[in-house]
């Protein structure tokens, strides 16, 4: 399993400075938030690429809906070459509650599905080069060759990790189509509820029937947060998402958002992050 770490809020400068501390406490990736409004996480990334080596680079997550494809296909085909192949991009429909309708953004969820969709299309096959055309409901590009930034050094792409609704058939199907899956979970009064090691389990097994024989192995993301200093006691806590098949295991400290606005919220965020990820 492999470790990422969210870094809550702040400015490119501490992001930056963050970043370095989690690659020397030895967590595997570092992620930033995407707000409507806000620090750009884009440049936040780049801050810390030139802080960085080894850790890997993204968001958590995009929500393309809102984007123009082709400039978050050059952002991420930029950063990939700063980091030298270390970016990630991570996608979903977004959450609308954190300012979609105060700015205009598209609210409709079957609009939004139809631009992640059409979005990625174009993301990736800008990636691939010139010449590209692409004709969709939303977005139509003819070939141009001006200028465009070089590709990036992962290939064949930049791992693209996708936010779905487990139980959901559609949405499982567009994650299998890419590198790795945020899983989520609905109950049905509509609430978001923790995805347990089961559900990874059979999240595993499901993406090993429905993958197309011969793809590289999905990874399997999830989030959380431990309290606790004793590395070991969570370790034990992450222990049962790895045996059940996850990948990935960020640490997301959300609600210490706020907190990040202080010295001493930021000193309590870095203590947990110089501890390191629960390895186990």
């Amino acid at each position: 399993m492999k470790y990422g770490f969210v870094f809550p809020r702040g400015d490119a400068r501490l992001a930056a400075d963050f970043a370095r501390e989690a690659e020397q406490a030895g967590w595997d990736g570092f992620f930033v938030w995407e707000p409507i409004w806000g620090v750009d996480a884009w440049m936040s990334l780049a801050a810390a690429a030139m802080q960085t080596s080894r850790i890997r680079l993204g968001t958590m997550v995009t929500p393309p809906s809102r984007r123009r494809p082709w400039k978050l296909a050059g952002e991420t085909a930029t950063l990939d070459q700063l980091s030298k192949g270390r970016a990630i991009l991570s996608v979903g429909l977004g959450a609308i509650d954190t300012g979609f309708a105060e700015f205009g953004e598209v609210t409709d969820r079957k609009t939004r599905a139809e631009l992640l969709d059409e979005s990625l299309d174009i993301i990736t096959g800008l990636w691939r080069g010139q010449p590209f055309a692409y004709a969709g409901k939303h977005f139509t590009i003819q070939p141009k060759d001006f200028y465009p930034p070089p590709p990036p050094v992962q290939q064949p792409r930049i791992p693209i990790w996708v936010v779905a609704a487990w139980g959901s058939a559609r949405s499982m199907a567009r994650a299998l189509r890419f590198d790795g899956i945020l899983p989520t979970k609905i109950d049905p009064a509509g609430k978001h509820v923790p995805v347990t090691p089961e559900d990874v389990r059979r999240i595993a097994e499901y993406a090993a029937t429905k993958r197309a024989p011969g793809s590289p192995a999905l990874d399997i993301i999830v989030e959380g947060v431990i309290e606790g200093n004793d590395l070991s006691a969570v370790a034990e806590r992450v222990r049962p998402m790895a045996e059940a098949g996850a990948t990935w295991w960020i640490e997301a400290m959300w609600s210490a958002i706020d907190d990040m606005a202080t010295p001493e919220g930021q000193a309590a965020v870095l203590a947990r992050l110089r501890l390191g990820p629960p390895l186990v």
